[in-house]
């Protein structure tokens, strides 16, 4: 965002104490870039005192977020303080209460963190490979030429709901059940996804019975298979983990497997529309899908925030948090911090240092699947540029209404040979 851009922007006529960056609807007209450009500039540590989620503190600088991402002791993500999502209805609806390793601090998070690590292993990523490229063609061969159809439905949500049901050994005709819980997962009534917390704590647990199902079956089995749900059900930092635990973790896994791809799948296709320039580099240099794919998650940042809780009264850029304070990191505004990251506006794929970004978090937290969420974006954009002259953006993007997925609803694309 250039100045004049900002100097124009609605951003400025709101007092600055007023300034509530958790507002699903800026998400939705795609104009939370403004106002984090101006607290950036102007408040970078930020208290907002009224919000529909409570008060709550902004950090939106690149360093001030690695500071708190980085400092568990003191900025806790645990479930009974809070979780790491700005609404506190994320790990409690309606007599449903969540807790999965990542709203854990050491040493409990350590310990069922390592369970599933295996899965994203670099021998593992090598058998997922061929998989995941042959799923690719076969989606990507099936797509009309010349037609508008729906990139999301049609390629995101498909590849990333095939690799979940792969991950997890779910019933392949019912993948789609996988998308439907991720959304259920993060979204709030009013986003279009649900009408109620009640409506979300049903379907949750419905979530629940149907992996309790495949859970039972795999715990009595004499070898353990490579699945998720396998290891934690061997594993002894899992296998007995309460209802809520076992729920907890299956919909965190459910989660980072499908928003962060599944959305950058979305917006890499849209960035490449947006900055032609450096499609055509690509083009020219199929090599550079290296540095544009950690780019792309940077210039995308699928989940927007993360959330801690104080557990200390602490100084972060001058200000005092209290304890007990709830600390919003907002990953999208510090992945375009202009004092750490060059023209952090732009896409630039040869980027010099392109996993200088936020987007898979720093610390004890950080996300365990990364590597794979780049493989799959690597081997879509291979073979994108094996098949395509170019996907063409028709119109501008439906965008979620949330403040934590970042995320797409509906782009319609046309495919040219």
């Amino acid at each position: 965002m250039n100045t004049a851009t900002l100097d124009a922007s609605p951003a400025l006529s709101v007092p600055l104490d007023k300034i509530d960056v958790s507002n699903p609807d800026l998400f939705v007209s795609d104009t939370i870039g403004e106002y984090f450009a101006r607290l950036r500039k102007e408040d970078p540590v930020h208290y907002c005192a009224e919000s529909a989620y409570g008060p709550y503190w902004s950090i939106t600088k690149y360093n001030d977020i690695m500071a708190v991402d980085t400092n568990h002791q003191v900025f806790s993500s645990e479930a009974g303080v809070g979780g790491i999502i700005i609404d506190d209805n994320s790990v409690r609806s309606e007599g449903l209460s969540l807790r999965s390793f990542i709203t854990m601090d050491p040493p409990d998070h350590d310990a069922q963190r390592k369970t599933v690590s295996p899965i994203v292993a670099p021998s593992n990523l090598m058998v997922l490979e061929k998989t995941i490229r042959e799923r690719m063609q076969n989606i990507l061969d099936r797509l009309p030429v010349g037609e508008e159809f729906d990139w999301v439905d049609n390629v995101s949500i498909e590849l990333t709901t095939q690799m979940l049901a792969t991950l997890f050994d779910f019933p392949f005709e019912e993948r789609r059940k996988l998308t439907r819980w991720s959304d259920v997962t993060t979204a709030e009534p009013g986003s279009g996804i649900i009408d109620s917390w009640e409506q979300r704590t049903k379907e949750l647990q419905e979530c629940a019975a149907s992996f309790m199902t495949l859970w039972n079956e795999r715990v009595n089995a004499k070898e353990p298979g490579n699945d998720l749900i396998s290891m934690l059900a061997h594993s002894p930092a899992t296998r007995n983990m309460p209802p809520e635990e076992f729920l907890g973790n299956i919909l965190l896994l459910v989660v980072g497997g499908n928003d962060t791809t599944r959305n950058t799948m979305t917006g890499s296709v849209l960035a490449l529309n947006r900055f032609p320039k450096e499609f055509e580099k690509l083009k020219a240099n199929h090599a550079l899908v290296d540095t544009m794919v950690p780019e792309v998650i940077r210039w995308q940042t699928p989940l927007a925030h993360m959330r801690r809780t104080a557990l200390e009264d602490y100084e972060v850029g001058g200000k005092t948090i209290k304890k007990g304070d709830k600390v919003v990191m907002w990953y999208l505004s510090g992945n375009r911090d202009e004092d750490a990251i060059e023209r952090p506006e732009e896409l630039i794929i040869d980027r010099a240092r392109p996993r200088q970004h936020l987007s898979f978090g720093f610390g004890v937290h950080r996300c365990v699947g990364n590597r794979l969420a780049e493989m799959q974006l690597k081997i879509l954009w291979e073979e994108i540029l094996a098949r395509f002259s170019h996907v063409e953006v028709l119109e501008e993007p439906e965008r979620v209404r949330s403040n934590f997925v970042h995320g797409y609803a509906y782009m319609p694309v046309r495919l040219h040979a």
